[in-house]
């Protein structure tokens, strides 16, 4: 018990799976008697979705500081975040249709709790993202209007500033609780995935797991393209600074997200490279990586993108040009509101697949995956919080360039 305590959480996820499946493979019987720990951890993330997502997106936008202030660093740095957000998300959903991801199986079509129309009107659809009772939006799980209301009360706190310092000292102390409930949940997960691989192995199919693998691949390619062709072109055009050399400067950040899957781990090595490779001054990069750490998740925006086709194409549900709208600003927010936590990842899939009305079957599916595309996602968040902070430091004339040219 001491040894899994002290193993990484992503090994632990990791063995729950093997063990599920040998459970799976070798006992039908055994996976139907452990089924009831799945369930729990499945109503474990139900429960976590709806106050994880009001205090930790209302809690980020109070954090972004006052709002005269954000009109110099401060806003061009927000408009990064969720320019890299919407290109990451973009990115992802374009190659997820140009892979046909999850078509051609039948196996889930026929999932309870796939709510969406086969059709959407597009006005209708924006205007039901608007709540007419918060309340009543919270007791039924509409995350789509949550986050509205979310947005909408971040901003009225942001602007009224000293005069709600107790309200908003109260959202931050409940998103710091949820936060922590969310770590306990997680604890919990190797348990609640190892039993739902168990119960799933009999009802997989091989079509699906080649479905699995293409998504991989996809996820894949698609942080290839963004750090290796827009992260450079992005740099060149709008820092107009060698992207190549700056690449070669942040090297180190890229090597520690790599080998800790870790953002917070990595913020330490992004700050000092900041200053002392990138001739960034403290009084920027002290503001936007820290900011950035907690909200430009492009990585995890990038798996939003590739998870929504996946999932629409596996619950037969129609991908029309004002569902993609929808995915973009789903990918802006949630990637943005993404708890800080290891592993939180899984927990907003599950907020995901609740504001698409969608079941959380495959919750288990991508928790077993998430091992190996969190290196990646990682390393897509670090980069791009230095990307974003060079473009604000270069557009305000700040970096020292004899600092950068060495």
């Amino acid at each position: 018990m001491r040894w899994l305590k002290k193993t990484a959480l992503w090994k632990r996820i990791l063995l729950g799976v093997i063990v599920g499946l040998a459970v799976g493979f070798i006992s039908p019987k055994a996976a139907d008697f452990l089924s009831p720990l799945g369930d729990i951890f499945l109503r474990l993330l139900k429960m976590l979705i709806v106050p994880l997502v009001f205090f930790t997106i209302t809690s980020g936008i109070c954090k972004m500081g006052d709002i005269k202030q954000l009109r110099t660093v401060g806003l061009s740095f927000v408009a990064w975040i969720a320019m890299s957000a919407i290109i990451a998300t973009s990115i992802g959903v374009v190659v997820g249709l140009m892979c046909h991801l999850g078509t051609g199986i039948n196996e889930f079509l026929a999932t309870p709790g796939a709510t969406k129309p086969a059709e959407y009107n597009f006005i209708d659809n924006v205007v039901s993202w608007v709540p007419t009772n918060i309340v009543e939006a919270m007791s039924t799980a509409n995350m789509l209007q949550i986050i509205f209301f979310s947005l909408f009360l971040g901003i009225a706190l942001l602007s009224l500033g000293d005069r709600v310092k107790t309200l908003v000292a109260v959202i931050d102390q409940g998103s710091d609780a949820m936060l922590k409930i969310t770590e306990y949940v997680m604890e919990y997960s190797p348990i609640g995935i190892m039993s739902l691989m168990a119960t799933m192995v009999a009802t997989v199919s091989g079509a699906m797991m080649k479905e699995i693998l293409i998504f991989l691949l996809a996820d894949n390619i698609c942080a290839a393209i963004l750090l290796l062709i827009c992260y450079p072109l992005i740099i060149k055009y709008f820092a107009k600074i060698n992207a190549w050399h700056f690449m070669k400067k942040i090297s180190p950040t890229i090597l520690v997200a790599l080998s800790t899957t870790s953002s917070a781990a990595t913020l330490p090595v992004s700050l000092k490279l900041a200053g002392e490779e990138l001739g960034i001054p403290e009084n920027i990069y002290g503001f936007t990586l820290p900011l950035g750490n907690t909200a430009g998740m492009s990585g995890f925006a990038l798996f939003i993108g590739l998870c929504c086709v996946f999932a629409s194409n596996l619950f037969g549900i129609p991908i029309t040009l004002s569902s993609i709208i929808e995915f973009i600003f789903l990918g802006l927010i949630l990637s943005i509101g993404a708890a800080g936590v290891k592993g939180a990842g899984i927990v907003m899939s599950s907020v995901l697949f609740q504001a698409l009305g969608m079941p959380l079957s495959l919750v288990p599916i991508f928790a077993a995956i998430w091992p190996v595309i969190d290196p990646a996602h990682t390393v897509l968040n670090n980069v791009g919080d230095l990307v974003g902070t060079s473009i604000v430091a270069r557009k305000l004339d700040k970096i020292d360039m004899k600092i950068f040219e060495k």
